[in-house]
């Protein structure tokens, strides 16, 4: 059921991508808007971003086999560095895009032009806080890179109507330099578009790295296995994120008396306790050493 809201949420960021591409570049191309249709070729490349994200869904939801024993989930990470270096490529894009207008004879903002970039900024919003309800609630990596890629959007269609409402405004009142409001905030929004694909890249390269979790979450995970009876020292722990779970490992000392079985009953009640109290944990593999009253230690 989690897997469907995610997959589902995906369709719905892809055909209204599609559509938001197709209002954009066909208005902005009508009237002349050189950030709409900037815009536009940005938002076309969420089109393939979407696409990605949609694929890595339905990879990372196929269970372990004999080729790939840990799952498929590191799919989601590889889509959401793809969104990044989208991102990157796009704003770069609408950088180009925006000193090139600097550069031209400008052209009339239009109304029309005003209220596609308002609908585009409202609905990407709306679908900025979907996919990143979704996301966070089924810890998605595809689908919260999705969802940055919509507040990405928002950004620009925001600077669109600044852009377009300055132009509009100039001609108006005959305000000098007005008409070139657009390309000013493109570049500002360009810029706020890169930094946020860095930070997805350098995520997505963490994980797949196999870059250790937060330190606060490895704290909680040293709590939880100090409250199971007869755990007495923590020798060691590490955790990494794999797609849209943690798996964990960690080492436990148990007094060096208990039986093979009583050994293997604390072993088991760790990894029920963390996968019961952390909910993102997928695996949990302990391996027992011997803990002595005395502090004796094992040669």
């Amino acid at each position: 059921m989690a897997k469907d809201k995610t997959i589902f949420a995906v369709w719905i960021s892809l055909i209204s991508n599609i559509l938001l591409t197709l209002l954009k570049i066909v208005t902005g191309i009508i009237y002349n808007s050189k950030v709409l249709v900037a815009d536009g070729i940005h938002n076309a490349g969420d089109v393939v971003a979407t696409i990605a994200a949609l694929t890595s869904a339905l990879v990372s939801r196929k269970p372990a086999d004999e080729d790939h024993p840990y799952g498929h989930g590191k799919a989601e990470a590889i889509a959401s560095g793809l969104v990044a270096i989208i991102l990157i490529m796009a704003a770069l894009l609408m950088v180009y895009k925006s000193v090139e207008s600097f550069f031209e004879p400008p052209a009339a903002a239009s109304w029309i032009s005003l209220i596609a970039a308002l609908v585009s900024l409202i609905w990407k919003q709306a679908l900025y806080m979907y996919c990143m309800r979704i996301g966070k609630a089924e810890n998605s990596r595809s689908l919260i890179a999705t969802a940055y890629d919509h507040i990405a959007d928002v950004y620009a269609s925001a600077a669109a109507v600044v852009g377009i409402g300055i132009s509009l405004i100039g001609d108006k009142y005959h305000i000098p330099y007005t008409e070139y409001g657009d390309a000013a905030a493109g570049i500002i929004v360009s810029y706020l578009v890169i930094r946020l694909g860095i930070k997805m890249g350098r995520e997505s390269i963490d994980i797949l790295m196999d870059k250790n979790i937060t330190n606060e979450q490895l704290d909680e995970l040293c709590s939880i296995i100090y409250s199971v009876t007869n755990v007495k020292r923590v020798d060691s722990i590490r955790a990494r994120e794999l797609g849209n779970a943690i798996i964990v490992d960690v080492k436990v000392s148990v007094p060096n008396q208990l039986t093979v079985k009583e050994g293997h009953d604390v072993s088991r009640e760790v990894k029920k306790t963390i996968m019961r109290r952390m909910k993102q944990v997928g695996d949990v593999m302990v391996h027992l050493n011997p803990w002595y009253a005395d502090g004796e230690e094992e040669q």
